[in-house]
């Protein structure tokens, strides 16, 4: 079953400006988990011309990010994988995306955890990786509310103090997640 998900967003953060909506296809092959991980980092990695499952047109890239950020040269400047990604993919692409930052987003953090360490036990290049770990009672709470058409107004969130409060379908939402670096 493939669905589409619509997402109205407001920002009461200054610097981090939202556009005012965005869509997300949910695949044949996806659980509402993953759209739910799509949309979760749209609001932590928000910035210009931040995508969601764009078309690259590069041939040297084979895949498709689930967020992607372009810079002026059309080359990604940010990689964002939601949920599973294999670790051979992650160690490809530090190679053909040299330039970009690559981030990894889970569920929870047992799930970042063990992504870790699976990039340590197969030595995966260091300094080229950021993980985001969600709390999982936040995670599955948000899951359960994501309907066909969604309301969210953003409040705050950073990486440095790793935590985000938002409004989703006139729920409110403050929590901490884990940032893992490799």
């Amino acid at each position: 079953m493939s669905a589409r998900y619509t997402f109205t967003l407001e920002s009461q953060e200054r610097r981090r400006p939202l556009p005012r909506k965005i869509i997300i296809a949910q695949n044949e092959t996806e659980t509402i988990a993953h759209v739910g991980l799509k949309f979760i980092a749209f609001l932590l990695f928000a910035r210009e011309r931040l995508q969601i499952e764009p078309r690259l047109h590069n041939e040297n890239i084979p895949f498709v990010p689930d967020l992607v950020q372009l810079d002026y040269e059309l080359r990604p400047a940010l990689w964002v994988e939601c949920g599973e990604c294999s670790l051979a993919k992650l160690d490809k692409l530090a190679v053909k995306a040299p330039e970009a930052q690559i981030w990894a987003v889970r569920r929870s953090l047992d799930e970042a955890e063990q992504l870790r360490l699976g990039m340590e036990k197969h030595e995966l290049r260091r300094g080229r990786y950021g993980i985001v770990g969600l709390d999982a009672a936040f995670f599955e709470e948000v899951c359960s509310h994501i309907c066909e058409r969604n309301s969210v107004t953003w409040m705050a969130g950073n990486f440095e103090t790793p935590a985000m409060q938002f409004d989703f379908n006139g729920l409110w939402f403050d929590t901490p997640f884990t940032v893992l670096r490799h």
